[in-house]
């Protein structure tokens, strides 16, 4: 093990440890001060960013990575009852938050409690998804919407899903995966 890989090892354990981190892959890795709820289940090679504030129940999937400042939050207030002030109305059923494998979350996204991003999906910096977002789509603005499809053509889509489907490979952050690990 090199001694960059021995650092990254121990950066990852320390977030674990401090943050009460019992759902997450031994390679997930925090970029700095957040504040994440302890029940967050996060699957291999994930990441989050630094800042981000992530509620409870939520869960993230392999190779997922949320950048600086995301929030994950709200949507728990009944807020349409006649004769009641807001903070008396109680809360809605709890829904959690999913968001699949291989999603790009960009800075300062805010995402609603309850809402789901399918795997392969992109959430542009700054976006507020209101709504579930569609497997392989990037989607933008205030509320959310799909912009384009992230790949060119069905068979692109149809390959990366296969790729997902498949035993998680490891890798280095920040380092395409060889071409031999894409059939």
């Amino acid at each position: 093990m090199n001694i960059r890989n021995l650092i990254r090892t121990l950066r990852r354990n320390y977030w674990r440890l401090r943050l009460r981190l019992r759902f997450v892959d031994s390679t997930f890795l925090a970029g700095g001060k957040s504040v994440i709820s302890s029940d967050l289940n996060a699957g291999p090679y994930s990441y989050i960013g630094p800042g981000c504030e992530i509620g409870a129940g939520v869960s993230i999937g392999a190779y997922t990575m949320l950048g600086p400042s995301v929030k994950i939050i709200g949507n728990d207030h009944i807020f349409n009852v006649p004769g009641s002030p807001i903070i008396f109305s109680g809360r809605p059923e709890f829904k959690p938050t999913i968001i699949g494998n291989d999603v790009w979350i960009g800075a300062g996204v805010i995402i609603i409690s309850g809402c789901t991003i399918g795997d392969g999906a992109i959430v542009a910096a700054g976006s507020v998804v209101t709504k579930d977002i569609l497997p392989l789509t990037i989607a933008a603005g205030v509320p959310a919407r799909f912009i384009k499809s992230r790949f060119l053509t069905k068979t692109d889509e149809e390959k990366h899903l296969v790729f997902l489907k498949s035993k998680v490979r490891s890798g280095q952050y920040g380092e395409k995966l060889k071409k031999t690990s894409i059939k």
